[in-house]
């Protein structure tokens, strides 16, 4: 199942409510399970550049499972996802993306930001995406 407008509207509220806490500015993307945009906001003073970030990193989360920042692990030279950022029309492989997970194990979506630290768009993100779900998918072989 995606991920529904309002539970779209509920991640990027509370991910707006927690970089205004952080104090900066955001731009914050929630897309469904297949990638497509959902929902998006730009607070005041975010930097335009971090508007294609953060859809990245919402898709990026969404097409592969995993926290953008996990995939950019295993996305460092001699790592076995060495040049992934270059797939799928540009991917972001550093934290800020984050799976959405349903009540059912079921990934309905992720969302991604961008404006600050990594740190900052990691706990974001996470403020978002916990608001309506789980953030990790249930175990799969091939998942380190």
């Amino acid at each position: 199942m995606h991920v529904t407008i309002e539970q779209a509207e509920k991640a990027i509220e509370a991910a707006r409510a927690k970089a205004v806490e952080l104090g900066t500015q955001m731009c914050i993307a929630v897309v469904d399970s297949g990638g497509n945009l959902k929902a998006f906001h730009r607070m005041d003073g975010a930097w335009v550049g971090s508007i294609d970030i953060a859809q990245k990193k919402a898709r990026t989360a969404v097409f592969f499972g995993m926290k953008t920042g996990a995939i950019g692990g295993l996305s460092q030279p001699g790592g076995s996802l060495y040049g992934i950022e270059h797939s799928n029309d540009g991917l972001i492989t550093f934290p800020g993306g984050i799976p959405i997970v349903d009540a059912d194990g079921e990934m309905s979506g992720a969302i991604g930001v961008s404006g600050s630290s990594v740190e900052n768009d990691d706990a974001v993100a996470l403020a978002g995406a916990q608001v309506v779900g789980d953030t990790e998918l249930p175990d799969h072989p091939w998942r380190t």
